[in-house]
């Protein structure tokens, strides 16, 4: 099942009417009148609504009333409400797809900007270097397409700049101060409850596209999660906000989200790096840690310092600085 806010669905009408008279029984021929459809469509309607996961409740000779919405991010409950300038404007939904970073890249060139790729499940979910994200139901899973201006060394830091969008939405939703892990790990007690993987098209030395994806695990099964990814190289936990997010919708989390997203986006292209390298390293799990991290050249071990503002992190070992631009962190005991 896809929907696409460009093309709404026949049933969106009778939906919307009733989502608007909550209080009340609204009857077929009521409706009927007011929608000027028929009564076998309002009926339709009223079978696919319930299906979507909609409670209506029904009282013969009375009519209909819409008790109890689902928590699915359907891209008419997200536009609702949603405050930003272009973030998610054009929305796309999947309730299985096998990635919603492939299908980006299959519409990037067709798209406006801070189009919106949606999925309550992955098949083949993609994390960073290469590997594997676990799409569990519960979780909330998409991916941006972004036409950036800024330059194109500050690819590398919109990874970190996303990271703290993500923070910033559950520190103010979920009233709890994750830690980031860098590059862009989102974690709550030393487990990752979130994973950034950045896709960019380059042309003529220039951002071509750039696609954002999020994997959050909102409210999922973390045992089950754990029992998949427990073998799985550098693999340190798995968190769900579930119990910190009990009275929050994954419609209102992702609005939150894609609106602190667009906030880093406009800093970016005003060249404010570092009033974001600073607000990351607030929150940082990494800085002022002993780590380490294999390379290339070898293993990189010392004390991390800082980030800089091409978002490398400096690591210091006795008298040697390493700028590390890319890896997975260990951080050690001592």
């Amino acid at each position: 099942m896809e929907f696409n806010s460009k093309n709404e669905p026949s049933f969106l009408k009778v939906l919307n009417f009733l989502k608007t008279h909550d209080t009340e029984y609204l009857s077929g021929q009521d409706l009927s009148d007011v929608l000027r459809i028929s009564r076998v469509a309002i009926w339709k309607s009223i079978k696919k609504i319930e299906e979507l996961g909609y409670k209506i409740e029904t009282k013969q000779k009375v009519g209909y009333k819409l008790v109890e919405k689902p928590k699915t991010i359907f891209p008419w409950e997200l536009s609702s409400g949603l405050k930003t300038k272009f973030m998610g404007h054009t929305i796309y939904y999947f309730d299985e797809i096998d990635s919603t970073q492939r299908f980006s890249h299959e519409i990037a060139n067709k798209e406006n900007n801070g189009a919106i790729i949606i999925a309550t499940q992955q098949n083949s979910g993609k994390g960073r270097i290469g590997r594997k994200w676990v799409s569990r139901n519960g979780g909330i899973y998409f991916s941006a397409v972004l036409f950036p201006k800024f330059d194109i060394s500050f690819a590398t830091v919109f990874p970190m700049a996303a990271s703290l969008a993500l923070a910033k939405t559950i520190e103010k939703l979920c009233e709890i101060k994750p830690e980031l892990k860098w590059p862009n790990d989102v974690t709550i007690k030393g487990e990752k409850v979130a994973g950034i993987l950045v896709d960019v098209s380059l042309q003529s030395n220039k951002i071509d596209y750039l696609i954002l994806g999020i994997g959050i695990n909102f409210d999922i099964n973390e045992k089950e999660v754990q029992k998949e990814l427990k073998k799985t190289p550098n693999f340190y936990g798995v968190k769900s906000l579930g119990e910190f997010s009990k009275n929050i919708q994954p419609v209102k989390f992702l609005q939150t989200l894609l609106q602190e997203i667009e906030t880093i986006y406009f800093q970016l292209e005003s060249k404010e790096i570092e009033k974001i390298t600073k607000e990351w390293t607030k929150r940082s799990s990494t800085i002022g840690k002993n780590i380490k991290i294999p390379t290339e050249e070898g293993i990189i071990q010392g004390k991390a310092t800082k980030i800089e503002n091409d978002g490398a992190l400096v690591v210091e070992n006795k008298n040697k600085s390493s700028r590390i631009i890319a890896g997975d962190v260990v951080h050690l005991e001592k």
